[in-house]
């Protein structure tokens, strides 16, 4: 028997050079998502989001799994068996810190360390990188249970997997290793079990030495234009630039340019330039 963990227990996170590491904290239930845990990560993404000491924030599942998905008792039997405004409540829950992720302020990267199931594709998608071990686990068994694959899960694997991949993946209910993952297009990469902790490292204190105003903004328009037109992306992408200039993209367009011109000192096609100049 276990004990149910408080709900400040559910999501755990430490702060170390600029990088958030956020955890999925019930190890005990290979980290399925309660109601306790979506509401706790809401909170604790919410308040990660503007802290001067956090510019990457990395997704991540204590133990040996990242996040088996719903919870089958928390989520669905409690609730549904308290009618539908329990149902509607929770469901509002899970996807608002969903969406919240999709629109965060910081780059994210999944870090993912193990089992991905149904509704963890919610939070996978919402990172903008995903890296796996390839030993992971990816599936969609809702099938496999009399249910689609609901909770915007079938979305995401149509979004970014190629149609006939996607459709047998939720047909089916077969799952997927995390280097099936990457052929597929469900993840970015995926690498050795020992390298996942360096690899997912590595591209975070890339991140972090970028404009925090221009990953935003970069990120912001990737995920906008994939419904648009061309023409429709590309007036999207003159506004975007636009109003990054506001928020500080004029003084670090003129200051790149001064490092390239007249310091010679990066070159645009291999690194980035010395952001902490912008101001001095």
């Amino acid at each position: 028997m276990t004990t149910e963990r408080a709900e400040e227990d559910t999501v755990a996170y430490t702060v170390e050079n600029d990088i958030a590491w956020v955890k999925f904290n019930r190890p005990e239930k290979r980290n399925c998502m309660s109601p306790k845990l979506n509401r706790q990560m809401k909170k604790v993404l919410e308040e990660l989001e503007f802290r001067d000491d956090v510019k990457v924030l990395v997704l991540t599942g204590e133990g040996q799994a990242w996040s088996a998905g719903m919870d089958l008792q928390e989520y669905f039997r409690e609730n549904e068996a308290k009618g539908l405004g329990a149902v509607r409540k929770a469901q509002r829950e899970s996807y608002g810190w969903f969406e919240r992720l999709r629109w965060y302020e910081k780059p994210t990267i999944a870090m993912i360390n193990g089992w991905c199931f149904g509704g963890g594709y919610g939070p996978l998608f919402g990172c903008d990188i995903a890296i796996a071990s390839e030993d992971a686990q990816f599936g969609l068994s809702e099938i496999n249970w009399g249910i689609l694959p609901g909770g915007g899960a079938s979305k995401v694997a149509q979004e970014l997997m190629p149609f006939r991949k996607a459709m047998y993946h939720a047909m089916m209910g077969e799952n997927l290793t995390g280097k099936q993952a990457e052929e597929q297009g469900l993840i970015t990469e995926a690498v050795p079990a020992d390298q996942l902790l360096a690899r997912v490292t590595a591209i975070a204190e890339a991140l972090k030495k970028k404009d925090g105003h221009a990953l935003r903004a970069t990120k912001w328009t990737m995920r906008r234009m994939v419904d648009m037109t061309y023409d429709n992306g590309l007036e999207y992408q003159i506004r975007a630039q636009e109003a990054l200039h506001s928020f500080g993209g004029a003084e670090a367009r003129r200051e790149a340019t001064r490092q390239f011109l007249d310091e010679k000192s990066f070159k645009p096609g291999l690194g980035t330039f010395d952001t902490s100049k912008i101001n001095s």
